[in-house]
């Protein structure tokens, strides 16, 4: 549609959708009257790669206006690029913040399960012992409790998704969240390899107990 511009993210606290551009005469004559200065002016590059050449050639054009040098211009020039490096370069400490609490609250998660299922080993050794004796192979003694670790890292992953679902319900610090489905299977598929790498140690222990070691427990 001719007149009217291409919807744009929201940045920060101003609303680029919320803006009409209008010819400076024409906002004389209408709205402000006659004036002969501006507090603010707003130059768009052709694209992205062009903010610095643009940011120069407009900085050369006012000096020359104002008679005097770049450098002993009597206001500031501000470059959008370098505000979304610096956003761009926060958000990616915030993100490598949260990974590594992510990472934390991973590893202190599979050492609990870990330490869960050596109890439980040590608990079941003579039952170990008595299906060893009857001629359980050590795949079947490994594959089950290597279950046994998955299915305790689904449950705590099943819990942390439904938590995490009913507070993007919520605002917070008037920040709407918004849950990517891809998100949930990633989460279910992280706790799979949190269960099988610490649940491997535990359950290779099972599979390899000596049946006669195993059935002398008490």
């Amino acid at each position: 549609m001719i007149g009217v511009l291409a919807s744009k993210g929201a940045a920060g606290n101003q609303d680029p959708n919320a803006v009409a551009i209008v010819p400076y005469t024409a906002a004389q004559d209408e709205l402000t009257g006659y004036s002969t200065s501006f507090t603010q002016l707003i130059v768009q590059a052709k694209s992205s790669k062009a903010l610095n050449a643009a940011e120069q050639e407009a900085a050369d054009v006012l000096a020359s206006d104002n008679k005097t040098t770049v450098a002993a211009l009597p206001f500031t020039i501000i470059n959008q690029g370098s505000l979304l490096a610096t956003s761009q370069s926060t958000t990616h400490t915030f993100t490598v913040l949260l990974g590594a609490v992510a990472a934390i609250s991973l590893l202190v998660g599979g050492i609990g399960i870990m330490n869960i299922m050596l109890v439980t080993v040590t608990e079941r050794t003579r039952e170990i012992g008595i299906r060893k004796a009857i001629g359980a192979q050590k795949s079947a003694i490994l594959s089950q409790f290597l279950t046994e670790a998955v299915l305790l890292s689904l449950i705590g992953g099943m819990t942390g998704v439904i938590v995490g679902l009913i507070g993007s319900r919520f605002k917070i610090v008037g920040v709407k969240p918004i849950v990517a489905p891809s998100s949930i299977f990633e989460a279910f598929a992280v706790a799979v390899i949190v269960g099988v790498f610490f649940g491997l140690y535990p359950a290779n222990r099972a599979a390899s107990m000596r049946p006669i070691d195993a059935l002398r427990y008490e």
